[in-house]
């Protein structure tokens, strides 16, 4: 492989992130200047490099780190999901979800490895990022969503998973609305509150690890030296670089990695008046996803503001338009209308966008390079609990380690290989429609 990488894509502000909004204001950023030195480099401030560089720090405390990020920690991609750290298996290109017996449980074993580990920092550290271990809803509004739920069940009995079925008035008493039909009760999915937690993360690393903020990488470069990274102002010589870059790592045309940025796109209401509390009624805080993977996610906060997410948008750019936005709120007041009709008068404050980074089969791409560098890219729509996993564990490779996660983690397929531009966005762009269009009123 080449000696040199080039960063062509950095993120851009695409809507205003209402997890970040809702924060205080962050102090002032690190960012990297002049000529630096360290053992290792982790490129990327999501959930995956937080959590590769405090293990690096952890595992290797003489070892000097940093870590480098484009934007403000939080602000970006991983701090824009929806907050759910899944358990259980969730295939958002299946029609429920579900895989083989083989493939779910290996999910469920990395995922629950994941949200051990960051479960287990919040703790120790107090992070304050509204971690809740109340499970999930996946619920149903018609007769296809409820054969969806059927097939799901059917999956978890067969891995010996507990859940527990709600009829409509069941799910109607968690969420106020009689929208849905029915649902299954998970227990095992915690829920965050993403900027929130991104942030602490950053902020209680351990003392040999140095966080760099608004430091997009220009280039890397292979050396007699080491590892050369290029920035605005300055750069850095690194022992070993290890890339969480998710979806920005994706390249088309020259050299197709198999990789697809998916945009979906989330709106966070203002704060409900106590009479508008009253009038939704349920509990205050549930996460519920659809029946249907392409449906609309909903949320319900303690700080009875609701959160509402749907639509799907292939932007191999990673960016979205104006129009993308417009499209997405439109959507989303749609959605909230149809669930909420007792809230007519709630305001969408919030709409953004944030990428997934997706591949046909599932597929990642995980351990060394070869050219050295190491990589722990693709999570398939499971951002934090997937994300979390490969980021401690890509770290402990890194440092020589050889235990049952990293054997795992290395058996992950990559990505199958995609048609060369435009033939791929027409087909991606074709098939999100087709799965959106199929999911009815799920939306």
């Amino acid at each position: 492989m080449a000696s040199k990488l080039e960063f062509a894509r950095l993120p851009a502000a695409d809507g205003v992130n209402g997890w970040w909004e809702t924060l205080s204001p962050p102090s002032a950023a690190h960012s990297m200047r002049g000529e630096r030195q360290f053992d290792f480099v982790v490129v990327g401030g999501g959930i995956t490099g937080l959590c590769a560089a405090r293990r690096l720090g952890e595992l290797a405390p003489q070892a000097s780190i940093a870590i480098v990020e484009a934007d403000r920690i939080g602000r970006s991609t991983a701090g824009r999901n929806s907050g759910f750290f899944v358990d259980l298996p969730h295939d958002i290109s299946s029609e429920s979800y579900s895989r083989s017996v083989d493939a779910d449980k290996a999910d469920i074993q990395m995922q629950r490895h994941g949200i051990g580990y960051v479960r287990s920092i919040v703790r120790a550290e107090g992070i304050a990022c509204d971690w809740r271990d109340d499970g999930k809803y996946h619920a149903s509004v018609n007769k296809r969503g409820k054969e969806a739920l059927e097939h799901f069940a059917s999956g978890l009995r067969r891995i010996d998973e507990r859940f527990e079925w709600l009829d409509e008035a069941a799910i109607a008493k968690v969420t106020g609305t009689s929208f849905y039909h029915g649902a299954i009760f998970t227990p095992g999915c915690s829920t965050v509150q993403p900027a929130a937690l991104m942030r602490g993360l950053a902020s209680t690393m351990p003392s040999n690890v140095e966080v760099f903020e608004l430091s997009p990488v220009s280039r890397l470069e292979h050396t007699a030296a080491g590892e050369v990274l290029s920035f605005a102002n300055g750069k850095i010589t690194a022992g070993k670089v290890i890339l969480c870059t998710n979806a920005y790592a994706a390249t088309f045309g020259d050299h197709p990695n198999g990789l697809l940025p998916v945009y979906t796109f989330a709106s966070l209401t203002r704060v409900m008046t106590p009479d508008e509390v009253k009038a939704l009624g349920g509990i205050n805080s549930w996460a519920l996803i659809p029946a249907d993977p392409m449906g609309t996610t909903v949320r319900r906060l303690g700080t009875d503001r609701i959160c509402i997410r749907n639509h799907f948008a292939f932007r191999p750019g990673l960016e979205v338009s104006e129009s993308d936005l417009r499209k997405a709120k439109h959507l989303h007041q749609r959605s909230f209308d149809r669930r909420f009709p007792m809230l007519k008068d709630v305001e969408l404050e919030y709409t953004w966008g944030g990428a997934l980074c997706l591949s046909a089969n599932s597929g990642t791409l995980f351990g060394r390079r070869d050219d050295g560098l190491y990589q722990a890219i693709g999570c398939n729509g499971l951002g934090l609990s997937r994300g979390s996993a490969s980021g401690k564990v890509i770290a402990e490779y890194a440092l020589g380690m050889n235990n049952e996660m990293v054997q795992q983690l290395l058996k992950q397929p990559t990505p199958r290989p995609l048609p060369m531009r435009p033939i791929a966005d027409v087909a991606v762009t074709a098939a999100i429609w087709v799965k959106e269009l199929s999911a009815g009123a799920e939306l």
